[in-house]
């Protein structure tokens, strides 16, 4: 993913569940509306959170994908 395709960036590698949801909580506040955060992290529960924490909270969750250890997750900050 090339950095023109996200606006901001969250590194929660090596974290472990709940913290990378709870700094992607944060972290989407300081993204506008419409724009894009990137995130990347090394816990697998991440899969089932972050999509889970995008339709909850009305966030799209434009690109998921695992590159070799990593997770890495492109999100779209909803109106809300």
């Amino acid at each position: 993913m090339a950095a023109s395709e996200y606006d901001a960036e969250l590194d929660a590698r090596g974290l472990f569940c709940p913290e990378p949801v709870m700094m992607l909580h944060n972290r989407i506040n300081d993204v506008a509306p419409g724009r894009v955060l990137r995130v990347r992290a090394t816990d697998p529960s991440t899969t089932r959170d972050i999509p889970r924490f995008c339709q909850f909270l009305g966030h799209e969750l434009v690109c998921d994908e695992e590159q070799g250890d990593e997770f890495v997750f492109l999100i779209r900050r909803g109106e809300a």
